[in-house]
């Protein structure tokens, strides 16, 4: 019994989003990689909002499918906001760059179209909606959540990509050092957190305040093709689920296992100056005292270097009792590697229509399915997916604003992968 769900995404009217992103798309590509579950996305943009309520029927309460389409798709009412504000907590012009003013992303997911009425009307009073399908507002993050559970105390609120620098809760540049620093007296709001794709359970563990907070991986997909690179599993079978389901399911902490980058693909893993081509790891970055070894300007001050500075648990620490997670690479970044051609190309794209003619979804080839049967289909995929599985890659880790680049099968010489192997728990 488990319900795959990828809470937090966007739509074609978020920046930097492709036009791709339509319902009928997102549905077709769930329905490819497994997904069951999925949040709409930038229920705050007017355009995209008329679109939810003309293109999508309710069928559980909260819960909602695509209209005239016989499958078990389901979309959740979810956006993703940034608060604009002074370390002081007071609310800022939402162009503002001046020093000491944060911008802080946040996912909400709410129990019905009447509640997103309400939250709508209410944030076009801090910032202009149309403008961005992940709005800015001129609002601090405590704020925010003591308005919306004010509308609605069944509305669910959880920091987006944590640890990253400009935007993340706990990031180097806008962050606090805890959930309660950065949400004040509506901190007993907050029950979960995303983790982001620089981060992965394991280092969060090693944060003791952020034990009480579910860990939520979602993909912030800006494109179809990236949806469901992480994901969280719940316990709840997919034909009986309900808002009220899977919120509970994340407050109970009813989490089966999640799904993760390796976190060195993320684009903020390490330290680092995108300009100068300079990655660094913590300590490098220490030795040059947090500037660019080039130029002397600042370095951007990534995830891992965040996660060690708040850390009050050693590196191997293990939270008991914590969900399972298992570490895996898009099937289409696989083969794009296995074939050596671009991800857009017929090789690629071909492959992958006919393993998921044999395996059914994406998720079943990646974490799933037998890797004989795998083998049968092609035998350097299934090494490949193996070397995946037992986390015997290697990685260049990302940096300010670079992803990172993953070497599956050690084919690239030593010096050029200077990423530390991963490693991951048995499922």
């Amino acid at each position: 019994m488990e319900l795959i769900t990828d809470l937090h995404t966007h739509s074609k009217y978020a920046g930097a989003c492709s036009e791709n992103l339509t319902f009928e798309n997102i549905n077709q590509t769930c329905i490819e990689k497994g997904i069951n579950l999925i949040s709409t996305g930038d229920f705050t943009h007017p355009l995209w909002f008329k679109d939810i309520k003309e293109k999508l029927v309710e069928k559980e309460k909260g819960i909602f499918s695509l209209k005239n389409q016989n499958n078990n798709i389901s979309f959740i009412l979810g956006t993703e906001v940034c608060t604009v504000f002074d370390e002081k907590g007071n609310s800022k012009n939402i162009f503002s760059r001046a020093p000491g003013v944060k911008k802080v992303h946040n996912c909400i997911l709410a129990p019905s179209l009447e509640t997103v009425e309400q939250i709508n009307t209410e944030l076009s009073k801090y910032g202009n909606l149309s403008l961005d399908g992940r709005p800015l507002l001129s609002l601090s993050t405590p704020e925010l959540v003591e308005k919306l559970i004010a509308i609605d105390k069944n509305i669910f609120i959880f920091p987006a990509h944590a640890w990253t620098p400009w935007f993340g809760v706990f990031g180097s540049i806008s962050g606090y050092d805890s959930i309660k620093d950065a949400y004040q007296d509506q901190a007993k709001h907050i029950y979960a957190l995303e983790t982001g794709l620089s981060s992965d359970p394991s280092m969060n563990w090693r944060v003791s305040s952020n034990d009480k907070y579910a860990l939520l991986s979602g993909s912030d997909a800006h494109s179809p093709q990236k949806l469901g690179r992480e994901a969280v599993v719940l316990n709840i079978n997919k034909d009986e689920v309900s808002y009220e389901k899977v919120i509970n399911s994340i407050k109970e902490k009813a989490i089966s296992y999640t799904i993760e980058f390796f976190p060195e693909e993320g684009k903020y893993h390490y330290d680092g100056h995108r300009n100068c081509n300079v990655s660094l790891t913590p300590t490098e970055a220490k030795k040059f005292n947090y500037m660019c070894p080039k130029c002397r300007r600042k370095l951007t001050l990534g995830v891992l270097n965040r996660v060690e500075e708040l850390a009050d648990r050693d590196e191997d620490y293990i939270l008991k009792g914590a969900p399972k997670y298992i570490k895996a690479v898009p099937l289409l970044e696989v083969l794009s590697y296995v074939y050596s051609k671009g991800v857009a190309t017929k090789t690629v794209h071909d492959s992958y229509s006919k393993l998921l003619s044999t395996f059914g979804t994406e998720f079943n080839v990646l974490i799933k399915s037998d890797i004989e049967k795998i083998k049968s289909f092609d035998p350097e995929l299934a090494k490949a997916i193996s070397s995946i599985r037992s986390g015997k890659i290697k990685i260049k880790p990302g940096y300010d604003g670079v992803f990172g680049v993953i070497d599956i099968l050690s084919r690239e010489p030593e010096e050029k992968n200077s990423g530390k192997q991963s490693s991951m728990f048995d499922f």
